[in-house]
């Protein structure tokens, strides 16, 4: 279980919750409330204030990235660090099965990341998060530039992903993909978390 304790920082009120084994939860509300500022605090990439627990042990107790390798962070608009796609991945073997799952073909490792289209970016940029193996996954609109065909077979692997018993927190504007993914949604408004009705 992933438990936030008074998770705070600049435009995000203390925020208290929990999110269970196998869980999605979605989080909506409008642009610039600070759904991304709350996600990028959980991962701890941006100085932030309260406490998060994974299975009781706190996270000033793990190192950053081990942190990070845990409750894997997948932003709207992910970074390179370097043109060829391949050089993300320590191992391309390890994609290989989310490559076919997400619908992108094996060979995509020899391209430079600016031949990719958004949503190769997006998918691949979720891929480059699943093979850490995460116990949690945090995500920033993963569907937004996906076609209908694309956001399906993201909404299978991460029904997948849940089975195992691991969990999700999942931004997105859409109502109906809000519906099929999770039976708890948070709604935050000017940096202010509320549990909200489905």
């Amino acid at each position: 279980m992933l438990s936030l304790q008074e998770i705070s920082r600049p435009g995000l009120a203390p925020t208290s919750f929990d999110l269970a084994d196998g869980e999605c939860l979605v989080l909506r509300g409008p642009s610039g409330a600070g759904k991304s500022l709350l996600l990028r605090a959980i991962a701890d990439l941006d100085p932030n204030q309260g406490e998060a627990y994974l299975d009781g042990v706190a996270r000033s107790d793990r190192s950053g990235p081990r942190w990070r390798r845990e409750v894997a962070y997948v932003p709207a608009e992910p970074g390179w660090w370097s043109e060829r796609l391949g050089d993300h991945f320590a191992n391309w073997d390890d994609a290989a099965p989310l490559l076919e799952a997400l619908k992108l073909p094996r060979d995509i490792a020899g391209k430079t990341v600016r031949l990719l289209s958004t949503g190769e970016r997006q998918r691949l940029a979720l891929i480059r998060a699943l093979v850490l193996t995460p116990r949690v996954l945090l995500l920033d609109e993963p569907t937004a530039p996906l076609d209908e065909a694309a956001t399906a077979a993201v909404e299978r692997l991460a029904r997948s992903f849940l089975e195992d018993g691991r969990s999700i927190l999942w931004v997105t504007h859409d109502q109906a993909q809000a519906e099929r993914m999770a039976r708890r949604v948070l709604r935050i408004d000017e940096g202010v978390v509320r549990e909200a009705a489905g």
